[in-house]
């Protein structure tokens, strides 16, 4: 993993993701960095979450449909997460570790470098509707 030059706009894109008790989109991300740098722009925010991504610090959360969210990595790590069908709000999940699976039940010379976890259902507010 190769870090990302740090640059202020980087720094206030993960200060905001790092705090954000939400699974929030580009454009929330860049309403709350323009309170610290309000000359930055759109492109900026999408241009550094896309870095941040490859560098796998964040990793996104994509419904069809539905724009991109983007979540920090804690620690360094992914969680899971459970996911409404039909609000689309999405609740981090406090599980512990993952199951490994079997390396037989993978192609041959096949590297899992990521493993997301979700469960996809109804959440209370949607159940009562």
């Amino acid at each position: 993993m190769t870090m990302v030059r740090q640059t202020k706009q980087r720094l206030a894109v993960l200060e905001v993701l790092r705090e954000a008790r939400s699974h929030p989109d580009a454009a929330w991300i860049h309403a709350q960095v323009r309170q610290q740098l309000p000359s930055v722009s759109l492109g900026t925010v999408y241009r550094t979450l896309d870095a941040l991504v490859r560098d796998g610090v964040v990793v996104t959360l994509e419904r069809a449909g539905q724009a991109t969210r983007y979540d920090y990595k804690h620690e360094g790590r992914t969680h899971p997460h459970a996911v409404c069908r039909t609000c689309g709000a999405i609740f981090d999940l406090d599980a512990g570790d993952v199951p490994v699976l079997p390396a037989s039940a993978l192609p041959p010379g096949f590297q899992v470098t990521d493993v997301r976890l979700e469960f996809m259902g109804l959440c209370p507010g949607c159940q009562s509707a």
